[in-house]
């Protein structure tokens, strides 16, 4: 009975696997720390030992740790000789480089004959810090998990292996043996679509805009047009003071009113399903109409009383862009929704990283679909949407119609030999035809070159 409640095998931590973004640099990795216990009446260590060498190895361990005085360090290490101590507390969190120099001090040097006994524990480290931060996420015991370490937890985290333990007083647990009866197997790693440079880029250019327009959140995301790759993806929301952070995944989290970004999908329905002219006229007035009791109105009164669909989308009409929309829609509402829903726009992405928001289209038969609700969604309201699946129909049109899942993981290795590459994977081969995106195309063109991006 004594020994079964004075001795067992404990859970050694393996350690965790590598983060590493597209081009191998190291975004998060696992550093060992250790703490360091001396056992000073081990036999191996006679009176005679331990005088000739105890001012000496307290002088050392003064120097490299930097935290107490030679004469404080004396006094443990007399203290612990006088009450037969075997098991003292030196230091923890002792990095591997600082516990390599401790091997080399008197008495210690001779291993676990010297009185040393070390215990391992590994501490989550990430070498750009904020960047991609949320992306990057963390994993804890009883924490929800976030990000590619909360996603990918079973692969990173290998398998635990097993150490003799024996109790001593004070309810501290030693180890018994120098080496683990069971080894535990390190975790694999995890390559990622993430390009720390790009990032860098993204997380200066978003940090800039945000202190310009004093916003209080907001993310950029960089994504490869053919392979669906995420190579940045920066989200900075502000805390109590001016300091911006990476507290929030906006980007695949947040799902809020797209606005005007939303034209492009009622312009991709209204082509497909219509193949209206961008030369077709619209009658936008002084740049506000009715729908029932609801006024809308554009940002800028519009340059002439009536404007095509190619002037209407590079200008940002909301009232040109509801007419169009009214006018085409308005029998069949349901067509327009069913249009929306065939851009995957009512659904997740299914995204690997944890934690995607769940996006609404309002459909005509339930209870948020109004007289309003047509005209209003035609140009982003009443209507849930992320920014990453914003992105992601965006792309399926630089993609000549192609739409692709974003992807933040290339592959895992375990001691450099891929074990699981990741591919591109289509969403849908072709979201509307050919000629529509050649329409789409010149309708995005034109915002930049004559219209509201013209800055750019």
């Amino acid at each position: 009975k004594a020994k079964a409640s004075t001795i067992k095998l404990m859970e050694m931590e393996a350690l965790r696997g590598n983060i590493f973004d597209a081009n191998g640099a190291l975004l998060a990795t696992s550093l060992p720390y250790y703490e360091v216990v001396i056992d000073i009446n081990t036999p191996a260590i006679t009176d005679k030992v331990f005088k000739s060498n105890r001012d000496s190895l307290a002088y050392l361990l003064s120097h490299l740790f930097e935290d107490k005085s030679q004469r404080e360090y004396l006094s443990i290490l007399n203290e612990a000789r006088k009450a037969r101590d075997r098991y003292v507390v030196l230091k923890r969190n002792v990095s591997y480089k600082d516990l390599q120099t401790l091997k080399t001090f008197p008495i210690l040097r001779k291993g676990k004959r010297g009185g040393l006994v070390t215990l391992q524990t590994n501490r989550r480290e990430r070498p750009f810090q904020g960047l991609a931060g949320r992306t990057i996420g963390m994993a804890r015991p009883g924490i929800k998990p976030v990000g590619l370490e909360g996603a990918f937890d079973s692969v990173l985290s290998g398998v635990s292996g097993r150490r003799l333990m024996q109790k001593i007083a004070g309810d501290v647990w030693r180890p018994i043996n120098d080496e683990n009866e069971v080894e535990p197997k390190d975790g694999s790693d995890l390559y990622t679509t993430i390009d720390i440079n790009l990032q860098d880029v993204a997380s200066s250019a978003l940090l800039r805009t945000l202190v310009q327009n004093d916003a209080s959140h907001g993310c950029a995301i960089l994504m490869e047009v053919k392979t669906g790759e995420i190579k940045a993806i920066a989200n900075l929301s502000r805390e109590d003071s001016s300091e911006y952070s990476e507290s929030f995944n906006y980007a695949i989290g947040y799902p809020s009113e797209p606005g005007s970004t939303f034209k492009l999908a009622s312009m991709l329905a209204l082509i497909d399903d219509f193949g209206i002219s961008l030369d077709e006229k619209v009658e936008v007035g002084n740049g506000e109409c009715m729908y029932f009791d609801k006024v809308v109105r554009d940002a800028h009164a519009p340059e002439t009383p009536v404007l095509n669909v190619q002037r209407i989308f590079e200008t940002s009409s909301n009232v040109g862009v509801s007419k169009l929309i009214t006018k085409y829609y308005a029998k069949n509402p349901q067509q327009f929704v069913d249009k929306l829903n065939s851009f995957h726009l009512n659904q997740k992405l299914g995204i690997a990283i944890p934690g995607e928001g769940v996006p609404r289209i309002p459909q005509t038969r339930t209870k948020y679909w109004s007289g309003v609700t047509l005209p209003q969604l035609s140009y982003g309201y009443e209507s849930l949407i992320t920014p990453l699946q914003t992105l992601t129909l965006y792309n399926a049109v630089a993609n000549g119609g192609t739409m692709v899942k974003p992807r933040f993981v290339k592959s895992i290795r375990r001691n450099g030999m891929v074990i699981k590459t990741f591919e591109t994977e289509v969403l849908s081969e072709k979201i509307v035809k050919d000629q529509t995106i050649v329409k789409a195309k010149k309708l995005l063109e034109g915002v930049v070159q004559n219209g509201s991006g013209k800055n750019l």
